[in-house]
């Protein structure tokens, strides 16, 4: 049996914590009692985050900003007296386009955020974390990352680098009692994948609905992921369920075996 966990005593950074999964995964960790800092570039999301989550704390920040995630890591440390979890989700969908039709700048800003913003999460935060005698860094990946992505080859690239980043991460850290691993999510639920079925459908030409149906028909269980269902996850590797979980990359998907 797992041993027990007083929730009340972790200390948690969540990037993009306003909306989405990030919302969810911080809510998870607000509701056990723990101790929580959200980021996001969106200043209304974040107000409204933290209405709903009394006690919660927010800061404005962009990971792709060294300086921010220093600012952010070094306020939250000091307000909580130290870190027993970084949540690594900020990211950004990138351009659906041809690799040929993929302007730099646009190529540049998905890994300044998916994995430049990873690892200036992580390098302020270790630290920290080495402090509190372990904790655990969950790096937000997703199947782009294991699989051909075709007209999401930046999102899929800069994916493939956060798995890598995790795994190598874990080996680094292991000693430290610090266990690090990616989520890889499937097709999730939210204004975020509609935006991206939106812009998919507009480059081959087909409806939004067709669109959909063709992600979904490569799902096993035919349905999206809710945010929520990340969430879960998240606590159970940063809990004592996963205290020897390290390492992996976990994929939650609905059963994606393909992509099209």
């Amino acid at each position: 049996m797992a041993r027990e966990i007083d929730w009340r005593t972790q200390r948690v950074i969540v990037t993009a914590g306003g909306s989405g999964i990030g919302r969810e995964i911080a809510a998870a960790f607000h509701g056990l009692g723990a101790r929580v800092w959200i980021s996001d570039v969106d200043a209304p999301a974040l107000a409204a985050t933290a209405a709903g989550l009394p006690g919660l704390a927010t800061l404005v920040a962009d990971v792709a900003d060294p300086a921010a995630c220093d600012d952010l890591v070094a306020r939250a440390t000091g307000a909580m007296g130290g870190l027993d979890i970084l949540v690594n989700n900020a990211g950004i969908a990138g351009p659906a386009a041809p690799l040929q039709a993929i302007a730099t700048a646009d190529w540049q800003r998905t890994f300044a955020v998916n994995v430049h913003g990873q690892f200036y999460m992580a390098r302020a935060a270790i630290p920290h974390l080495k402090a509190a005698g372990g904790g655990s860094i969950v790096c937000m990946a997703s199947v782009a990352g294991k699989y051909a992505f075709p007209l999401r080859s930046p999102y899929a690239a800069s994916k493939a680098a956060v798995i890598a980043l995790a795994r190598s991460l874990s080996v680094e850290l292991g000693r430290d009692r610090i266990r690090v691993n990616a989520i890889a999510p499937g097709v999730v639920a939210g204004e975020r994948i509609r935006r991206v079925f939106t812009e998919r459908a507009r480059t081959r030409g087909i409806g939004y609905d067709e669109m959909q149906a063709i992600a979904l028909r490569a799902v096993s269980l035919g349905t999206m992921v809710g945010p929520d269902e990340i969430a879960d996850m998240v606590v159970y590797l940063c809990g004592p369920s996963g205290r020897s979980i390290t390492g992996q990359v976990v994929s939650i998907c609905g059963g994606l075996e393909y992509t099209e």
